[in-house]
Parts: structure tokens; C-alpha cells; sequence
């Protein structure tokens, strides 16, 4: 649908990053847009090159066309660009895999110079980056940072969804790119569906042409705002102090942190068993590790249920610590 790709435009123009609808590609969720750049980019063997921990669904999408993984830790500023480099020298991957805002599943959003450091490093070594941000727009405190695509230009193939901020259901999102690139993902989205559903194309269109989703991400904020508070006061009431967490500015997640010895799959029964879940982390790390570690969504439920979640589970793990 034109006229979204030209809001879409508009609006990324606005936000710094210079774009016309030639520029955008709509696809069915930014799910789909991992899995075109892995079908367009990917040789069996090839490295790329991501945050460890990263999204397990893009690593779903990579592992499909054999690839292998060279990974860079993360601190509280993003992805540590000292072993991006010699990640870079040792493997010369064929892209960077990153999701720069709020991270999927850490939470932890990449500082403005972080990125600027890696902006060069890919540009030195032309290396493109792939940068996934289907939660930028959720941001509840503090201040909004530059996106990787607004600095690096055409080293940065951005990918965002609609998924995240109106509704997962219409499965609606986006590819900003050079021209000359898009025209590749274009022919190969006709080989997966032909193009994505045009009745929720015109649905979001409307939403945005009509100045409803700034209203609607107020209300999302405020709501996600106040439920992370809750699950944050009421970890540190219940956790063992032996347990760290990451405290992010937005999005859906945080991160958890438990004593080495503890298998955060092991626990998951027991957990289920006390009737409430969580996600264990170890298949985020592309090559298996974090064992102890494991992912918390304060989003869906309600307050009383996120209070009560978090006592049982600070009770389960002081059982087992």
C-alpha cells in the first residue's frame, strides 16, 4: 500500500532518518524481514555476528540456512565494541545482527556513543547492519536515542513493526533500506507470500493518518510504565540478593540473573508447579550457554498477578539456592 510506505517515510524523515517510500519495504511482521535478509544473505557457513544474548527468533530464522555465530557480550551500555572488532578481524562475518533499543530479551538499550563506535567499525570494515527495533517506540523513561539507521545511513538496513505498539495480530511491519538492496528483498518476499495482507495495511494507515497512534503509545507506556515498576519493587522485596536483574527505560522484558549453579530450565517446573512461568534463557546465547539465566515479560499481566508471580517465584528460588 503506497500511502503507508509514504507515512512510514514521512515519519522516519522526521525522526532523522531521510527516506521516500522507495525506501520501504511492508512485511508481515518484522519476523518476516529477519527471514528475508537470511534468505537473501546467508550462505551455509557464513558468520553473523550478534549480542549474546539475542533474539531467539532471528536466530530460529539464521540457524534455517546453516549459519554460524560470533558474538559480542553486552554490559549496561549495549554491545561491547572492543570484541566487535575482533569478532570482525577473527571471522569477517557477513552482518551484524543487533536489537539496539530495549533488547530482546535483556532490555538493555545501546548507548548513543555505542552506536556511533559501531557505526564506524561496520562502515571501516563494510559490514552491514541489520538493526531490529520492534520496541523503540516504547519507551516510558528517560530520553529517546538516535537510531543506527539515523547515523549510519545506508550501512543500516532498520527493521520495525507494528506488532509491538497497535496490534501483533494484523502482523504488519517494515524494512527501511537502500533502493538498490530492497529491490533484492522485494523478489524474494514474492517467493514467501506475494505481499502482506493490504486490509490491515489500510487499517494501520488510517490509525496513523489520522493522529491515533501517539494518543495510543501514551496509554501503552504508562500502562507498561507502571507494571514494570510493580515487578521491579516486588523482585527486590522477594529475590535473594544473589539475584541480579537489568531495570530497562521501556519495551516488554528484563533480564535475570541467577547463582551459577542454578539451571533456570531445571526450575521452570517447578515453577509451572507453583503455577507461573517464565522463559529460560539459555536458547538466546547462539552458541548455549547462560544456563542461570532467564527472561521476565511484565506486559500482559495484571499488577496484582506480576506481585504475586514474583513472591512465588523469589520463594522458589530461595528453596533452591
Amino acid at each position: 500500500v503506497v500511502e503507508l510506505r509514504e507515512e512510514i517515510a514521512k515519519r522516519a524523515t522526521a525522526r532523522g532518518t531521510a527516506s521516500t517510500k522507495d525506501n520501504i519495504l511492508i512485511t508481515s511482521g518484522a519476523q518476516q524481514a529477519i527471514e528475508l535478509i537470511a534468505r537473501a544473505f546467508i550462505e551455509p557457513g557464513d558468520y553473523i555476528l550478534t549480542e549474546n544474548p539475542t533474539y531467539l527468533g532471528a536466530l530460529q530464522a539464521f540457524n534455517y540456512y546453516q549459519a554460524k555465530y560470533t558474538t559480542a557480550e553486552m554490559d549496561h551500555d549495549g554491545m561491547i565494541i572492543g570484541q566487535v572488532e575482533q569478532k570482525i578481524k577473527k571471522h569477517n562475518p557477513k552482518f551484524i545482527y543487533t536489537v539496539s533499543n530495549f533488547q530482546n530479551p535483556t532490555g538493555i538499550t545501546m548507548s548513543l556513543e555505542r552506536r556511533k563506535q559501531l557505526v564506524a567499525l561496520a562502515t571501516h570494515y563494510n559490514i552491514p547492519i541489520i538493526d531490529d527495533n520492534p520496541y523503540g517506540d516504547i519507551r516510558f523513561e528517560g530520553e529517546h536515542v538516535q537510531t543506527l539507521k539515523s547515523i549510519g545511513g545506508d550501512e543500516v538496513i532498520a527493521l520495525r513493526t507494528f506488532s509491538k505498539i497497535i496490534s501483533p495480530g494484523m502482523r504488519i511491519g517494515w524494512m527501511n533500506s537502500p533502493v538498490d538492496i530492497l529491490t533484492h528483498f522485494e523478489k524474494v518476499k514474492q517467493c514467501t507470500d506475494l505481499h502482506s495482507g493490504t486490509f490491515s495495511q489500510y487499517m494501520i494507515y488510517e490509525f496513523l493518518s489520522k493522529g491515533m497512534l501517539e494518543p495510543h503509545l501514551k496509554i501503552v507506556c504508562a500502562d507498561y510504565k507502571n507494571k514494570r515498576d510493580v515487578m521491579l519493587d516486588a523482585m527486590r522485596r522477594y529475590f535473594p540478593e544473589s539475584i541480579t536483574w537489568t531495570e530497562p527505560e521501556g519495551g516488554l522484558f528484563l533480564w535475570v540473573e541467577l547463582p551459577k549453579h542454578l539451571s533456570a530450565k531445571e526450575l521452570l517446573p517447578k515453577a509451572i508447579d507453583l503455577k507461573v512461568a517464565y522463559v529460560y534463557g539459555q536458547p538466546f546465547f547462539p552458541n548455549g550457554e547462560g544456563e542461570n539465566t532467564l527472561r521476565l515479560n511484565y506486559c500482559n499481566a495484571s499488577p496484582d498477578k506480576i506481585e504475586d508471580g514474583i513472591k512465588r517465584l523469589g520463594i522458589l528460588f530461595k528453596e533452591n539456592i
